[in-house]
């Protein structure tokens, strides 16, 4: 089966990247694929470039496990009305409203509300992951 998933929650700041890291992981252990991994709302910060993870126990990088699963081909789309106001921006937007260097981390893309209609329509099953 081929999914879409959406990702809304900040990383380290509520359950929902680790939620959707596990289950894609085990999407694509099963045979499975993934179409798209759209994060919505505080969910761009995923693909915030400059984040340091918590020195925890668990010690989890999620913007590096965010991009092995890039690696394999899954697409991560930050919305970008979502990820300009909270200052995700690729070199282009950094450009465009003159700010100091880009921050969108690299295997991420910023797209449009659009790119998530076209995953949850190409896809068997759409999965979101709130806040």
């Amino acid at each position: 089966m081929k999914y879409a998933l959406a990702v809304h929650g900040a990383p380290y700041a509520s359950e929902a990247a680790a939620h959707a890291l596990f289950f894609a992981d085990a999407l694509l252990a099963g045979g499975h694929s993934i179409e798209r991994v759209f994060f919505f709302h505080d969910g761009v910060y995923q693909g915030l470039g400059a984040q340091v993870p918590p020195q925890d126990s668990f010690n989890v990088d999620t913007v590096k496990r965010w991009q092995h699963l890039a690696a394999q081909g899954v697409e991560l789309g930050i919305c970008i009305a979502s990820g300009i106001k909270r200052g995700v921006v690729n070199e282009a937007e950094q450009t465009r409203y003159e700010l100091q260097h880009p921050t969108l981390a690299p295997g991420f893309e910023l797209v449009g509300l659009g790119q998530l209609i076209a995953a949850i329509n190409n896809a068997d099953r759409y999965v979101e992951f709130p806040a």
